[in-house]
């Protein structure tokens, strides 16, 4: 459980550091990100690393408590519900952001700039409630 603990701080160190690189770009206007390339790629990249964390730190935690083995990646938030992990709004919010996250690994010449700023703008914070989540599961089994 050690290891497994240390591991899941590290991811969510790394998530954290994801954040504080995404609120860094937040302060820029629509247009700027439209126009910017390398902005609007900074902000898919860094979000599809973070939604990628959540679903590690999820799939960790999963195989830590023995749950059952969720399906696909969005299925590993289902599980953490399941389990009384994750509110029902967390679930929800982590829910869409793996079908975001789907969006831009596998559709990517249909990615909306005016949803991924959005996101940029207005769900930074689903993920510290994802993150607040764990970090208090963690401190509860411990």
């Amino acid at each position: 459980m050690e290891k497994e603990n240390r591991i899941l701080k590290e991811r969510l160190m790394r998530l954290d550091e994801y954040l504080n690189d995404l609120r860094e770009l937040q302060g820029v206007s629509f247009q700027e990100y439209q126009e910017n390339k390398l902005i609007h790629r900074t902000v898919e990249r860094t979000l599809h690393l973070a939604i990628e964390a959540c679903i590690d730190i999820g799939q960790h935690v999963i195989a830590e408590g023995g749950f059952r083995t969720p399906v696909n990646n969005k299925d590993t938030f289902t599980v953490l519900y399941e389990e009384g992990i994750l509110s029902e709004r967390i679930f929800e919010q982590a829910s869409l952001m793996a079908q975001f996250r789907n969006l831009i690994v596998h559709d990517y010449a249909r990615i909306d700039h005016s949803v991924v700023f959005g996101i940029l703008k207005r769900h930074l914070e689903d993920f510290n409630a994802f993150a607040q989540a764990i970090v208090y599961y963690l401190e509860y089994i411990d």
